[in-house]
């Protein structure tokens, strides 16, 4: 896709601070401004797709499990002692590229921040919304 910045950087078109290519997934470095801690690194599948909910199950299982190894390898070569892995989908969800990706966050003791979402929602739902889920795969 011509006007995505993932997909220009995958295709050599533009450049990244690479961290792991692999067949169906990749992983590079933020843009430096907007990075949340050392080593913050973003997972995109190579396959252009918009979000979550509309990823192939090959792109999906991909970025999962590279998302996993760029963890372990924060904990191994940056000492991070915890990992936050935050995605959004959709404009109000923050999603502010359209392509999937996955933000993996190297967290330590000393870092003095959280990446937990604060206040929680103050969307109401009728009626039991786990029940209202639950009814979909029946």
């Amino acid at each position: 896709m011509d006007t995505c910045p993932f997909c220009s950087i995958i295709e050599g078109r533009a450049p990244a601070t690479w961290v792991e290519r692999e067949e169906h997934a990749v992983a590079f470095a933020p843009l430096p401004a907007s990075a949340l801690a050392p080593g913050h690194t973003l997972v995109v599948p190579v396959a252009h797709t918009a979000d979550l909910l509309s990823a192939d199950p090959t792109s999906l299982a991909a970025c999962t499990a590279l998302a996993r190894r760029v963890g372990l390898a924060m904990r191994a070569a940056l000492g991070a002692t915890g990992t936050v892995l935050l995605q959004a989908s959709g404009t109000d969800a923050c999603q502010s590229v359209p392509h999937l990706h996955f933000h993996v966050v190297p967290c330590w003791p000393d870092d003095g921040t959280t990446h937990w979402p604060e206040p929680p929602s103050a969307h109401v739902v009728d009626g039991d919304p786990h029940a209202e889920l639950a009814s979909m795969f029946e």
